[in-house]
């Protein structure tokens, strides 16, 4: 079987190598798995990414390249900044709609953190979910979503804090589904920062 070396982009490669990463997490991954996964021989994408590891810093680097875009896409189409905010979380954790995926992409995380290579682009993701994580709570503030002087920086760093742990929580017990679990926790999470009912009618009194 001859290799086809510009036949399939780099991106087709990159999103295969991130669904069997999803399937048998990042020590089971082999040139091989995804060679045959997007229909090409193994050479080629020795070729072309020169090892797993450079497999895997090209899926890094593709991803952080693709995290703007992502999470404005996400978070499109919704009328209230904080329904935005729960569409782009959901979004962002969607690969991992199971406790195995979860597992292997978790995995992977691990990997990010000890590599120096792989860590730089993981980073660059989660400041880019953070920053658009932000801009969503500040218009919501200006809104009326959350309350007028609701430290945003603060609850932006919650926020990721809570959607992580909310996805191990339910990899553990495994009740409801993650997209549920994501929606509970940033719903509670956000609670005490929407305005009550005494300040929606202090707010009328004063116009």
């Amino acid at each position: 079987m001859a290799g086809r070396p510009r036949g399939i982009d780099d991106s087709v490669i990159l999103r295969a190598t991130a669904e069997v990463i999803g399937r048998v997490g990042p020590a089971g991954l082999t040139l091989g798995a995804v060679a045959e996964e997007v229909g090409l021989v193994p050479g080629t994408l020795v070729q072309r990414f020169g090892s797993k590891h450079g497999l895997l810093v090209a899926l890094a680097r593709q991803s952080a390249q693709d995290a703007d875009e992502l999470h404005r896409r996400s978070a499109e189409g919704h009328p209230f900044p904080l329904a935005a905010l729960t569409a782009l979380l959901v979004t962002s954790m969607a690969p991992l709609g199971t406790p195995e995926s979860f597992a292997n992409h978790l995995a992977f995380l691990c990997m990010d953190l000890t590599d120096p290579q792989l860590h730089e682009h993981a980073l660059a993701i989660h400041r880019s979910r953070g920053t658009a994580v932000r801009a969503l709570l500040i218009q919501a503030v200006g809104e009326g979503e959350l309350r007028a002087g609701t430290d945003t920086a603060a609850l932006t760093g919650t926020i990721q804090a809570i959607t992580a742990g909310a996805g191990l929580t339910w990899a553990l017990d495994r009740r409801g589904t993650l997209p549920q679990r994501l929606r509970e926790a940033v719903d509670a999470v956000l609670l005490p920062h929407r305005p009550s009912r005494s300040d929606a009618s202090t707010d009328t009194e004063d116009s």
